[in-house]
Parts: C-alpha cells; structure tokens; sequence
C-alpha cells in the first residue's frame, strides 16, 4: 500500500509550505491538491490554483510525488492541461501525477458557462482524456471535437514520466478508466454506511479487474479517497467524519482498502474545523504506526 495526502490550497504559502514538507518528511508517497477556481467546501474562503501550488511544492521537496485531484473540463482545456504537465514534470524531475475527473458545474458556472446534463458532463470529460492522451503520444495534433479542438498542436518536449489517472465512480466510467487511464482514482459510492461503501467499492473494483483485463491491461495503479465516506453508521447523514478521525479507523479502512486491491489510499490534511476536522496528532501517529506497517 501507499499513502496519500490531500492538502487544500485555502492557506497563503507561507502557512502550506510546511505542511507539503511534512508531508513528505512523515512518509508518505505523494501529496495532492484539489485543482479548481472555487471549492464548493469553502467557498467564501481565500483559494488558488493547482499549478503555481504544486510547482512551489516541488522546489521545497525532493521525493514525494505531487498531483491534481483532480484536474476538470470544467474550466481546462486538453493543450493546456497537457502543457502545464509538461511544466510540472520538469519541474519535479518526474514525480508529477496528473488525475482528471468529470467535476461539477461550480467552476464552469463562474466563468459563465451554462450548467451541462451529467451524460454531457460525462462525454465531454472523455473527450478530454481521449485529447490527452492524443497529445501525450504524439507531436503536430489536430483534432475537432465537440468540446476541445486542438489543430497542428506541437507537444514537445515528450511527456513521459507522468501518469494520466483517470477518476471513475460508475461501471462505464470505472470501464473507460481501466482502458485509457494510467491507473484508476475513486470517491466510491454514496452509501448508508461504511459497510455498504466498501461493499460498492468492491462491485467498483470487480468491474474495473474484468474491464482491465479486456483490455489486455494489468496491475493498474488503483486510488481510494478515503474521506469520500461521508456516512458512517454512527453519525447523522450528511456530515464528515475523516479518516483521520483516529488512528484505528485509518487503519482500519486501509486494511478493508487493500483486501479490495486498492494500491493506494489518500485522506486529507486536518484542519481545525470542517471540512476534514481532525487532529494534527493523529496524522502524526498515522505516519509513524499505520504507515511503516502496512506498507
């Protein structure tokens, strides 16, 4: 197994910087960041954007690897999502994860665009995926799309060394993601409980296993975000309990993570107050018990 950790950007730099360092110094194996104009978790709070975030947490690391979680259509087109990759690869001498989701309508609604149906959501984020992928593999693209169009596209130089992973909840999508992604990221369903999270995340994990193997595609990467587990038997629907609520559920959760095939789990950094309200202790304790023995 291998760790992640989610560090929102609401934080002038000054306040994130140790915390992308610790993060790196307490273990684990990459660092995120969510990639929008506006959260919807926080509003009305100070925010900034992924790449000018993850470019300075490269300069201040030297072996975590650092990714969007993930980047949307919703306000990026392909070319330059594919050339801020190729800034950030540079950048981080390789350890850029670039992960793409379909995204809501919040970041696409502040740039005035007109709210999409979730099938049009769905068909234009593939389009942007099937763009990237385009662009990886080959120089002078042109494309017309019903959403992106990229013409002569030069794409150099090469990028090589960043995997494209590819956030899937439902069966086609889970499908899509196993065929074209460089591995799979996950939020999982909406469940009752945390029994009957993991148990649609095991239907989720079926699907994806048949669908990779299909395509003739193996041993995946596959991401679990495990604070996407909103309701949990103990609590009222609809608040968010972290992971990091305690070290037993952390570790816990990445057991029941693993047993599925998870790869790879990400929680979120704590914060004083919702969302991802936790203790700083406990992310501490996490890296030093659960982290060295469940690797």
């Amino acid at each position: 197994m291998r760790f992640g950790i989610t560090i929102l950007t609401d934080q002038p730099w000054a306040e994130a910087r140790p915390r992308w360092q610790a993060a790196e110094q307490l273990g684990f194996d990459h660092a995120w960041t969510y990639d929008h104009l506006v959260w919807g978790g926080l509003p009305d709070s100070p925010w900034t954007t992924s790449t000018p975030v993850l470019g300075a947490a490269a300069a201040v690391t030297s072996s975590i690897g650092l990714g969007t979680l993930v980047s949307s259509p919703n306000f990026r087109h392909p070319y330059l999502l594919h050339r801020d990759a190729q800034a950030l690869e540079s950048i981080s001498d390789g350890r850029f994860l670039l992960g793409v989701g379909t995204g809501g309508n919040l970041d696409s609604a502040v740039l005035g665009a007109d709210e999409l149906s979730l099938g049009d959501r769905t068909a234009r984020f593939r389009e942007l995926v099937e763009t990237l992928v385009a662009l990886r593999d080959d120089d002078h693209v042109t494309r017309e799309g019903r959403w992106f169009s990229v013409r002569d596209a030069r794409t150099l130089p090469p990028l090589r060394r960043t995997p494209l992973l590819v956030a899937a909840n439902g069966p086609r999508s889970v499908r899509f993601a196993a065929t074209v992604g460089d591995g799979w990221v996950t939020t999982g369903p909406m469940a009752a409980s945390l029994d009957a999270w993991f148990a649609g995340l095991a239907e989720s994990a079926e699907v994806f296993e048949a669908a990779q193997a299909e395509a003739g595609r193996a041993d995946l990467p596959r991401y679990l975000l495990l604070d996407s587990a909103r309701y949990l038997p103990d609590q009222d629907p609809g608040t968010v309990r972290t992971s990091l609520a305690s070290v037993d559920l952390f570790a816990e959760m990445v057991g029941r993570a693993a047993g599925l095939g998870f790869t790879d789990v990400v929680a979120h950094w704590p914060r004083p107050e919702d969302p991802y309200a936790a203790d700083e202790a406990t992310l501490e304790r996490v890296a030093s018990e659960v982290l060295p023995a469940m690797r």
